[in-house]
């Protein structure tokens, strides 16, 4: 990185931390500090839904994923405007009319304080992981830059973003997102234009997709209905649809945001915001990432895009024969683009085979690396940062390391707030000391905000290589999500429903989550699912 580079990220970081402690006089009442004095506008709550969920992980982990299977992963998220049209009607009502300071508060009332803290617990569980995969993202960003170790350069993102949330509350983090998906959507439309401008003359954008296209990077429909198939229309559709609807509706994270709104409408209002412009925005990451497989079409990627395996294997005559291989293979599938490009149909079939050729080098490339450094190796999350680094132009690759940023600390930030205020109100009011003052609770709740930023970064460590990041935190949820949709909704439903069968319909129903993702081969989306019907039909028979 250059001067100007480092100006920028150093700029923006600095400003995000000020601006954020800034928000500290906001933040002095329990209400205040967990609520925002439930005074918010719609877009502001909507814009930081939107970017609780746009985290580094979307933008380093999506991209990688779009570069190595295509746009497939757009479907996981058909089911997400029927969510948010169902929890608008349902939801949002509900826990405005109740007062609540958490979704789990709620069950409280309408079953027993047994309900509560374990939906409670079972959030702070799938929470704590989920952020701490979303600190793992921008980490690979900054080890590859600087070389750092990464355990390090995991502690130094998570309690950077832990110290403004602490002080500022969830004033701070709105506020704060807000003005990140700005610089988010800027960032990411300057990368677009960068990557079409790069392409060689004569080739446009349509003669690129129409090559992604050709091996089959361009579907974004897969009516097949295999339980064991990650993306199709049905998991979006009914796997996406029940996630989701646990997501936002039963995730404090999600709850949080539209409780801060000023009425109901205005909650219902930043929800549809949501609903209407995830799936265009998840189109343009995703779009990026194959504009990049484009681009290294006809430029040379990296034989892994983890520089430091490249940098052990380098001597070894094994590798580099490898690498001789993948260079010729690339050479080939380079030429082979070109042609296709520039003569149309007829060579199709040679351009696919040429990709196969290369694919099946850099399959060589992955299995020595496995082999003989990281068993567990997978570069996809390195993709986007490496392409970032290696053929942006001066300021462009701090800006998009500042996007990276944004989109990391926006969501850490959500995260961390939603973990501190269900440990504060769910469990130390609630369990241990029920009357104190506005300032004693806040004082807990910032306690919490850094005990949980340790938690998360240590998590962090382990998740680093466990595969595509937006593939770890989605699995993550699915553990959980169903059944506790199903315990809301016999809340919200289902009136002969009792305490004593929502609480070990629960315990059944990620039990049997678990079963399943060890004993069976169905995606985690659509187990999720079966988890919720079967708690739903478990506690309907309760008495």
């Amino acid at each position: 990185m250059r001067a100007l580079d480092w100006a920028i990220v150093v700029a923006y970081l600095a400003y995000v931390i000020w601006d954020g402690i800034r928000m500290t006089k906001h933040s002095n009442s329990k209400e205040g500090y967990f609520l925002a004095n439930r005074s918010l506008p719609w877009w502001a709550v909507g814009l930081s839904v939107m970017a609780t969920q746009l985290s580094a992980i979307t933008l380093v982990g999506t991209t990688g994923q779009a570069y190595s299977d295509g746009m497939r992963f757009l479907q996981f998220y058909y089911g997400l405007p029927l969510a948010m049209i169902i929890l608008c009607v349902t939801v949002v009502p509900f826990f405005h009319r109740a007062q609540v300071f958490t979704a789990y508060e709620y069950l409280e009332k309408r079953f027993d304080v047994k309900v509560r803290t374990l939906t409670s617990f079972f959030f702070l569980i799938s929470r704590g992981l989920g952020v701490g995969t979303i600190i793992s993202a921008p980490a690979i960003v900054l080890s590859i830059v600087f070389g750092w170790n990464l355990i390090a350069t995991i502690f130094a993102i998570g309690m950077s973003t832990t110290i403004y949330t602490v002080f500022g509350g969830v004033q701070a983090v709105t506020w704060t997102d807000v003005k990140q998906m700005f610089i988010i959507f800027f960032g990411l439309t300057v990368v677009l234009i960068v990557i079409v401008a790069s392409f060689p003359t004569g080739v446009t954008v349509m003669d690129g997709l129409t090559l992604a296209g050709s091996l089959g990077k361009l579907e974004t429909v897969n009516t097949t209905f295999d339980l064991q198939e990650k993306y199709t229309l049905w998991s979006g559709l009914i796997g996406g649809l029940f996630l989701m609807l646990g997501y936002f509706g039963c995730d404090q994270s999600q709850v949080q945001r539209f409780l801060t709104a000023k009425s109901v409408d205005e909650g219902r209002t930043s929800l549809l915001m949501s609903a209407f412009l995830k799936i265009p925005m998840q189109f343009m990451i995703l779009l990026i990432g194959v504009l990049v497989f484009v681009f290294y079409q006809f430029n040379a990627p990296p034989i892994v895009f983890n520089a430091n395996e490249i940098a052990k294997a380098q001597g070894n005559v094994k590798f580099q024969t490898i690498e001789q291989n993948y260079a010729a293979a690339h050479a080939e599938r380079r030429e082979a683009a070109v042609r296709f490009s520039n003569d149309g149909d007829a060579f199709r079939q040679a351009y696919i085979d040429a990709d196969k050729k290369f694919a099946e080098s850099r399959k060589q490339a992955v299995a020595y690396v496995k082999e003989t450094s990281n068993e567990g190796f997978n570069d996809v999350n390195y993709v986007f940062p490496t392409f970032i680094l290696q053929n942006m132009p001066i300021g462009v690759i701090g800006l998009l390391i500042a996007a990276i940023f944004a989109a990391a600390m926006s969501s850490i930030a959500a995260e961390l707030n939603a973990l501190a205020t269900a440990t504060t109100i769910d469990f130390y009011r609630r369990l241990y000391k029920p009357e104190a003052t506005d300032g004693h609770y806040v004082m807990v709740g910032r306690l919490s905000t850094f005990v949980w930023g340790i938690f998360a970064c240590v998590v962090a460590i382990f998740a680093s290589n466990l595969g595509s990041l937006i593939e770890v935190v989605n699995k993550f949820g699915s553990f959980f999500y169903g059944s506790l949709l199903g315990v809301f909704v016999l809340a919200f439903v289902v009136k002969r429903a009792n305490a004593r069968g929502a609480f070990f319909g629960l315990l059944f129903g990620i039990s049997s989550v678990w079963v399943a993702s060890l004993y069976t081969n169905i995606f985690g989306y659509l187990i999720s699912l079966t988890a919720k019907k079967e708690v739903s039909s478990d506690l309907n028979g309760s008495k």
